[in-house]
């Protein structure tokens, strides 16, 4: 049965909560490495590379306040603490200054992350009958896919 926010129970809500919050949370690391590597990306490819990261954190900017704002709508606390994203986060920060090659590859591997992420959170909302944060999980994850595809496509 397809519930809105405030028809989901409280334990539902608390699940589907944690799980925008890793959500939230990858998105946020995963913002700050698509706009380290715009400042910082060299090379031969520096030109199509510069704004493919800008496309990326420019479009994760807003997916953090949409998937936050989900997050209040059911209820819940949207995790905004940089410690507490960090730690949460399977999307890692960037060590080192890197190649251009080594960061669209870390670039890729954190879209591929979020991707993963954003399709369990959609699945268990979809098992809570919380179909509008499926949808938004499927969309955000759809997004996710073509970024990663477009990554892989400067490692061939």
């Amino acid at each position: 049965m397809t519930q809105t926010a405030i028809a989901l129970s409280t334990d539902a809500q608390a699940e589907i909560n944690e799980a925008l919050n890793q959500a939230v949370a990858e998105t946020a690391v995963a913002t700050m490495l698509a706009q380290n590597f715009h400042w910082n990306v060299t090379g031969m490819a520096f030109g199509p590379l510069h704004a493919l990261f800008q496309e990326i954190y420019e479009d994760h900017f807003v997916a953090q306040d949409d998937l936050a704002e989900r997050v209040k709508a059911l209820d819940g606390h949207a995790e905004g603490m940089l410690a507490g994203m960090l730690k949460r986060s399977k999307v890692v920060e960037f060590e080192g200054t890197g190649s251009d090659r080594e960061m669209v590859e870390a670039m890729k591997v954190a879209e591929e992350t979020l991707a993963s992420t954003l399709a369990g959170a959609g699945e268990l909302a979809a098992n809570h009958g919380d179909t509008l944060t499926e949808d938004l999980c499927i969309a955000r994850g759809q997004t996710h896919e073509k970024f990663a595809w477009m990554l892989r496509a400067h490692l061939r």
